[in-house]
């Protein structure tokens, strides 16, 4: 799929800005689409004109739906890969974070997911084998307590993924994602509130690999992309054993 186009969210940064480097080093056009305009502009100088660029906030259907029209100029109407990467976390009891951080969390971390997918879906019509790949995590197979809104917001993630795979699979566009533990960036490291599974758990993901399982899930077939054998283990002793979800979740998550 060389020369094919990828539109990028929360491209600037962690996940997306590794991503985003990833395929363009493999042939593709790149959509580097942030909050942060300096930093996706950065990042388009850095791939020698194998990607466009704007600022964009996710929650804003208008705003999205423009750069998913001023990604099309670059690309002839066509998306071969929507990445809905863009995520923010808090760390915290429900009452440690504002409320405010937590309906923001449920806006970028989903609502944002709904409406890329309902804005890109004209592009990805128009292209053979077109996809959506999205962000859930680790979170989305059991709640994770002082983390219990990104992690129903990644379950919704989830469900959306899975009933959008079937949905969409009649139009020809497939639809996954993935699913890690902590991975290596700011959004982990740098937290107010750091989680003890954190501890017990570790940040054994870095964003380049978490890039590269993204380029798997584009050339594979599967719904969901668990990264790294230790989520492999949990979700497949969870899947044959779901009454060890609970308890297994109470001693990672222990002070």
């Amino acid at each position: 799929m060389a020369g094919a186009s990828i539109f990028i969210t929360g491209a600037g940064s962690g996940i997306g800005r590794a991503t985003a480097r990833l395929f363009a080093e493999r042939g593709w056009f790149v959509g580097l689409y942030d909050l942060n305009a300096d930093a996706v502009e950065e990042l388009a100088g850095e791939l020698n004109g194998a990607a466009c660029h704007s600022a964009l906030d996710v929650t804003d259907a208008a705003a999205f739906e423009a750069a998913v029209a001023h990604f099309g100029e670059h690309t002839e109407g066509r998306m071969a890969v929507l990445f809905n990467c863009a995520g923010v976390m808090r760390m915290g009891t429900l009452d440690q974070v504002d409320l405010a951080d937590q309906v923001r969390t449920i806006r970028v971390n989903f609502e944002a997911v709904v409406i890329g997918i309902y804005c890109a879906l004209p592009l990805l019509r128009e292209t053979p084998d077109a996809m959506v790949l999205s962000m859930s995590s680790a979170s989305a197979f059991y709640g994770v307590p002082e983390l219990a809104v990104y992690s129903a917001s990644k379950f919704a993630v989830r469900g959306l993924t899975e009933g959008l795979s079937i949905e969409l699979e009649r139009e020809g566009i497939r639809v996954a994602d993935i699913m890690p533990l902590y991975v290596n960036t700011p959004l982990v490291t740098e937290q107010q509130n750091p989680l003890a599974s954190i501890d017990r758990l570790g940040t054994h993901h870095s964003p380049e690999e978490i890039a590269e399982l993204a380029w798997r899930a584009v050339q594979g077939k599967r719904v969901h992309w668990v990264a790294g054998w230790r989520l492999r283990i949990l979700s497949q002793l969870g899947g044959f054993l779901p009454f060890l979800k609970r308890p297994i979740m109470k001693r990672v998550s222990r002070r």
